[in-house]
């Protein structure tokens, strides 16, 4: 059974980083691109990033680029989101999510997610 772990969100300022993971059981990582999307209460899910299954296509939300990265290590099946300059508006519940093959912007695309995980960022 697939697995997506997230882990490295909690409590910063305003301004401060973060870096999130999330490692996959996948046994074929490499074949799965990955998205990051994000979930603030009473509001809907949104795209955050995605990577494509080599790392070499990267696509972002226009509300984080400059600001969030996000990379992969296919040999530790995990994907990453390096997120600076943090902002109260960026405060949601993080998930990974993976699909074989075609990186998607869209989250309705995706067939694997993870448990998720909280960052908050105060003022």
């Amino acid at each position: 059974q697939v697995q997506l772990v997230e882990s490295g969100g909690g409590l910063v300022q305003v301004g401060g980083s973060l870096r999130l993971s999330c490692a996959a059981s996948y046994r074929t990582f490499g074949n799965y691109a990955m998205g990051w999307f994000r979930q603030a209460p009473g509001k809907e899910r949104e795209f955050v990033a995605a990577i494509s299954r080599s790392g070499q296509g990267t696509y972002y939300a226009d509300s984080v680029k400059g600001r969030f990265t996000i990379s992969r290590a296919n040999a530790k099946n995990t994907v990453y989101l390096q997120m600076n300059g943090l902002k109260p508006e960026d405060t949601a519940v993080y998930y990974c999510a993976g699909r074989q093959v075609q990186v998607s912007l869209s989250g309705n695309d995706y067939d694997y997610w993870g448990q998720g995980t909280q960052v908050t960022v105060s003022s």
